[in-house]
């Protein structure tokens, strides 16, 4: 893992590098104008206190944090420029995450824009047994867009739309109603508390990491060539996968790391493609793509999987003779040393793909219906499902086995 400091000098150099505008005041203004945020406010006291917390940063180890996250770099600047969003919002990546895909809040958030179950599924994102999208770098960065987008065009400021992010909409809405403003210097006004301390102090790190990538003496103390090689080196290239295929079988085929593949994939909940996606979004090093279009096939290997959780009872004959398939087979594929199983644990069943269905639940569908569909009894898709009553829900997932 690299340091943090390699990110945020990746930011440094990108975000930067086209402003042509004299002196360091200058750039203050110019960050203060691309969250909408009147330029009068660097002369407000709430400002000084910015700065302060500006000079602190910088000569603290707060950018010390291990991190390998700025692979990641050059694809979410070139998603926000596309989508004519600020790109001082990627600060808002590191103020929300520290910009951890795998960042994980008391309030269920997770990933780099610490989305939370009900906002992510919203704004686009699939989270299910096989997957959590919320750590897929760039459909949560494009998630993370629209949200925002949808923020600034109901309060009309993109600093609204951050503290809106930050806060929630309603928070902020009540907040502008109470203030009788929506000013940023009124509305983090400390002894009037018209937001709460942490939403106050969000907008402010916000501005006050974009203020450290803007300070030319403090970018010049590091070695940018060399980070911004190493950032163009390792932008990622977006693939698409068949589905039951694994991360393990991707890696063989264009000659990388399995580990390191992982980690550029860590919304695959156990490293293989979910076996109702038809094709699904992989990401590998850019460096890396003309060998995935050279020795890439998908799977002739007809897999598909099952996650299955162990319950009270189960071992893994009885698990094997469930689901048609050999012990030995289900302990190969889990690493197991030995036959002993954990409640609650979870296995990964390979099942072939073949002999296998996904069914998604439609209205109107009962047990018996499928089942006679599919050639089944009731009593083995319960079974197979573990479901002990015939109850369905619309949108639920059935494995039919042949």
């Amino acid at each position: 893992m690299k340091r943090i400091v390699l990110l945020t000098a990746i930011f440094f150099v990108n975000l930067f590098a086209s402003l042509d505008i004299g002196g360091y005041y200058n750039k203050e203004i110019e960050i203060l104008r691309s969250l909408e945020i009147d330029p009068s406010f660097v002369t407000n006291p709430d400002y000084a206190k910015i700065k302060n917390e500006f000079k602190r940063y910088q000569n603290s180890s707060f950018f010390d944090t291990k991190s390998d996250s700025f692979i990641y770099i050059p694809t979410i600047k070139r998603l926000m420029s596309e989508a004519r969003v600020p790109q001082v919002f990627l600060f808002m990546a590191m103020a929300e995450s520290n910009f951890s895909l795998h960042a994980r809040s008391h309030k269920k958030a997770v990933g780099l824009w610490q989305f939370i179950p009900q906002t992510a599924r919203k704004f686009g994102l699939r989270i299910d047994e096989y997957v959590d999208e919320r750590k897929d770098p760039v459909k949560s960065t494009k998630a993370a867009i629209r949200y925002l987008k949808y923020l600034h065009a109901k309060f009309g400021r993109w600093y609204l739309a951050a503290l809106a992010y930050n806060s929630g909409e309603g928070r902020v809405a009540r907040a502008i109603k109470r203030a009788g403003s929506d000013r940023l210097d009124v509305l983090l006004n400390p002894r009037k508390k018209y937001l709460p301390k942490e939403s106050r102090r969000y907008i402010k790190k916000i501005i006050t990491l974009a203020l450290i990538a803007g300070d030319e003496r403090y970018r010049l103390k590091k070695d940018f060539d060399y980070i911004l090689n190493r950032g163009s080196a390792y932008s990622l290239a977006v693939v698409k996968a068949a589905a039951g295929d694994t991360l393990y079988d991707i890696a063989e085929a264009i000659k990388m790391d399995k580990k390191i593949l992982s980690e550029l994939n860590p919304h695959l909940k156990y490293g293989f493609v979910p076996p109702y996606a038809k094709r699904y979004d992989i990401y590998i090093p850019y460096l890396k793509l003309a060998d995935y279009k050279s020795n890439y096939k998908p799977t002739d290997k007809k897999r598909a999987f099952i996650v299955y959780k162990v319950k009270k009872g189960d071992s893994l004959a009885k698990i094997a003779k469930k689901y048609e398939i050999s012990y030995k087979i289900i302990k190969d594929f889990n690493n197991k040393r030995s036959n002993r199983l954990k409640i609650g644990e979870t296995l990964i069943i390979p099942i072939p793909k073949k002999s296998k269905i996904v069914y998604r639940v439609k209205k109107g569908d009962t047990m018996l219906k499928i089942a006679k569909k599919y050639g089944v009894s009731v009593a083995k898709l319960k079974k197979i499902n573990d479901k002990k009553g015939t109850l369905l829900r619309v949108g639920e997932r059935l494995v039919i086995i042949n």
